[in-house]
């Protein structure tokens, strides 16, 4: 199987070829693709280099999937393109997540909807995905009316000019800046660009990804986005209103049998889950589980993951192992 990867010099790009060697996809050549000025570099895959090429070379080589991970305007001018050749696409930008005509899956939750006719395939925000796995299994169980959510994300959600500022800081060194402000010993409660209804971009992704992810308008979901010095994995506190009543161990006994999701839940012994812990790990950790006492059939949980991989390359390479399980590609 040929695979290209789009924007294989990129922070997601990076992981998504460590991703898709741990996890033997069966790739038998390997296309590297990012901007001009990385044409002729060498990406090493499973100890062997391949040379860099741009996008209209990989098209020419006839991939079987492409996953690209290059930002919006790529995917926008790019993606079509690859999709004409008869190439499958899996893209992890938001260039087509709210496309009508496009689907917007995790496999875990909603591979059922695709079918060998989509070519281009939709990666969604990492902060979504990881509370979407936890959410699935409870509204099955109990009708989701209402979630609240807040995350605290990490800098590597931003790219490596992120990483070198939080750095950089730490070390009292000036350099370029990714954000607004100093992240170091500090939490920016903005992550994208603010609408005109006073909510982020991040924020508005987490709410009408959800309810397309989920299948079910009825799912009401408001977010507050955070970024905060850490590197290794989002975090989100996440309140949920059902229909019905719960038992709250018959819902850490849902969640610990929910494929992906690892139940970390021992106050006693102070374990809970952090993102030290999730990093370079491809399950969602959840934790913290209570009943909300000012309100009836409400909880509350805490959600991590590790945001390069299960928020973003892990995601993707799923989604290309599923349709591979299909005979699709």
């Amino acid at each position: 199987m040929k695979v290209a990867v789009v924007g294989a010099t990129g922070l997601v790009g990076t992981k998504m070829l460590q991703v898709l060697a741990e996890r033997n996809f069966p790739v038998t050549e390997l296309i590297p693709v990012a901007s001009e000025k990385s044409v002729g570099k060498e990406v090493m895959f499973k100890g062997k280099p391949y040379k860099v090429v741009t996008a209209d070379t990989a098209i020419g080589m006839k991939p079987n999937v492409a996953i690209f991970s290059a930002g919006g305007s790529t995917s926008t001018e790019w993606a079509p393109k690859f999709a004409e050749a008869g190439i499958t696409v899996i893209d992890n930008s938001s260039a087509w997540r709210m496309d009508p005509t496009k689907k917007l899956v995790v496999p875990e939750v909603n591979a059922d909807v695709l079918t060998p006719e989509d070519k281009i395939i939709a990666n969604p925000n990492c902060s979504t995905i990881q509370m979407v796995i936890v959410l699935k299994p409870l509204h099955a169980k109990y009708g989701i009316n209402r979630v609240v959510v807040s995350t605290y994300q990490s800098v590597t959600g931003t790219g490596v000019k992120a990483v070198t500022q939080l750095m950089n800081e730490r070390q009292g060194i000036a350099g370029e800046k990714a954000y607004a402000h100093e992240i170091d010993l500090n939490v920016i409660p903005q992550i994208d660009v603010f609408l005109d209804n006073g909510y982020t971009k991040e924020e508005m992704k987490m709410v009408k990804e959800t309810v397309k992810i989920m299948g079910d308008e009825k799912v009401k979901v408001t977010a507050t986005t955070v970024r905060i010095p850490v590197m290794g994995g989002h975090s989100e506190s996440v309140n949920i209103e059902f229909d019905k009543d719960f038992d709250l161990a018959e819902v850490r006994n849902i969640l610990a049998q929910t494929p992906g999701v690892v139940v970390v839940d021992d106050p006693s012994k102070a374990q809970y889950p952090m993102p030290k812990d999730a990093h370079d790990k491809d399950e969602v950790f959840v934790g913290r589980i209570r009943r909300d006492e000012t309100q009836a059939n409400t909880l509350n949980l805490w959600i991590v993951a590790d945001n390069l991989r299960k928020g973003a390359a892990t995601n993707a390479v799923q989604i290309a192992e599923y349709l591979s399980s299909k005979n699709w590609l």
